[in-house]
């Protein structure tokens, strides 16, 4: 199983443009998830965002605490091209597993299934340390097999419960109604709050 943890990996895939996870536009689940959010003070989280629609969408919202995390730096002035005015000092470049914060929420598009499964009870950990007292953990997992290649790797409703039950209640854990054409039936929404 290949190890994509790995700067220089993403950065080749970005510069050949080989970027099929992109939509080129916030997903239909998350933007419904956001849709319905009020308070525009949370501090919000996406880490491994790559282009960011999300955090554009959210922003452009009114939500003015949105931080955002990738291992290189195209995703990153991708963003910046198309947001000009968001705060560099809410743009980080640099490894997830060497944050060092807090936030209400953190949101999960296309990061975890992008990460050798080696790393998944590490991403576990680290997302609850990263949470507030009762802060989320919320967005897609993918649902099929788990790949012994990737990135993505895949996975399963029992797996993803097994993994995250210990340190979150597990609110919401099902397939996701709303998809896009080429991801039905192939992903889970989710909404994991930390145990205190």
């Amino acid at each position: 199983m290949k190890n994509n943890h790995n700067r220089a990996y993403w950065e080749n895939r970005y510069s050949q443009n080989q970027i099929g996870w992109n939509i080129g536009r916030i997903s239909t689940p998350l933007k419904t998830y956001f849709d319905q959010l009020t308070d525009t003070s949370l501090k919000i989280l996406i880490p491994g965002a790559g282009n960011s629609y999300e955090a554009e969408y959210l922003w452009r919202k009114g939500f003015k605490n949105i931080n955002v995390l990738d291992f290189v730096q195209q995703p990153i002035d991708n963003l910046k091209n198309r947001v000009p005015d968001f705060p560099e000092n809410q743009l980080f470049k640099t490894d997830f597993f060497k944050l060092n914060d807090s936030f209400d929420i953190i949101i999960e598009q296309t990061f975890f299934c992008a990460l050798n499964p080696n790393l998944r009870l590490e991403y576990r950990n680290h997302m609850h340390k990263l949470l507030k007292p009762n802060g989320k953990l919320v967005g897609l997992l993918f649902n099929f097999e788990l790949t012994e290649t990737g990135p993505p790797f895949g996975g399963s409703e029992d797996e993803y419960r097994y993994l995250f039950e210990e340190k979150f209640n597990l609110k919401i854990l099902a397939p996701s109604i709303n998809s896009i054409k080429e991801r039905q039936g192939k992903e889970l929404f989710f909404i994991f709050e930390k145990k205190t």
